[in-house]
């Protein structure tokens, strides 16, 4: 109780989280925390963060099982910043790496290889929409998605009406292949649009959540201004 008084959450809403492997001591990942996230992995011994992507709570692993147990809860001498100290269960990183800092900026190159393959932890979705977001910083000479992001906006957008029309069409002339084809162009072309703003998909997936269960009429009433 006394460590949670410490810390000003009137004065910063969200705090950074280094997160440490307990026994090797190697850093494993960055992330935040607002007071419940805190509380949470406090009280529960388990690791919660706040997505600011996602805009929403969550437990460490709560997708892919990779947990983390916390061994130890340290502030700072500013009370801004915690220092966890953990037992990872699996892998810390999305990408399937022991921990999220795998890219030597000097020698330009990744100094890890994946431990095991997220797809099917994650979903192609999630999975895709973090590799865009990865390329955003590659060289566009040898990337389309890097070509996309670092090009001009209007460039990327005109891709995605592109796509949308030639989905409308696939669908126009019944040709079920061709829907398939032109459904998973405009889905990637969205994503990048989603990863170009840093929206993850998983804010859609919350807001398709909360329309489930509520008629078209009054969903559109609920997004109509007095």
């Amino acid at each position: 109780m006394g460590e949670t008084m410490k810390i000003d959450w009137e004065k910063s809403p969200l705090i950074p989280v280094i997160v440490q492997d307990v026994d090797t001591k190697e850093v494993l990942m960055l992330a935040y925390m607002n007071r419940e996230a805190f509380e949470l992995s406090r009280d529960t011994g388990f690791a919660h963060y706040y997505s600011r992507s996602r805009k929403r709570l969550w437990k460490k692993g709560e997708t892919s099982g990779h947990t983390q147990e916390i061994a130890q809860m340290l502030l700072d001498c500013d009370a801004d910043t915690l220092l966890l100290l953990v037992h990872q269960q699996g892998v810390a990183c999305h990408t399937g790496r022991k921990s999220c800092f795998f890219t030597d900026i000097k020698a330009e190159k990744t100094v890890c290889e994946a431990d095991i393959d997220t797809t099917a932890v994650y979903g192609v979705i999630d999975t895709l929409y973090h590799t865009i977001l990865e390329r955003k910083h590659s060289d566009p000479a040898s990337s389309y998605t890097a070509k996309l992001l670092q090009g001009k906006e209007n460039s990327m957008l005109k891709k995605v009406v592109e796509e949308a029309g030639e989905f409308c069409f696939a669908v126009k002339d019944g040709d079920e292949e061709e829907i398939v084809y032109e459904c998973a162009d405009l889905t990637y072309h969205v994503l990048v649009a989603l990863g170009k703003t840093e929206i993850s998909p998983d804010r859609i997936r919350q807001e398709l959540a909360r329309r489930f269960g509520m008629s078209g009429i009054e969903e559109k009433n609920s997004r109509t201004d007095d």
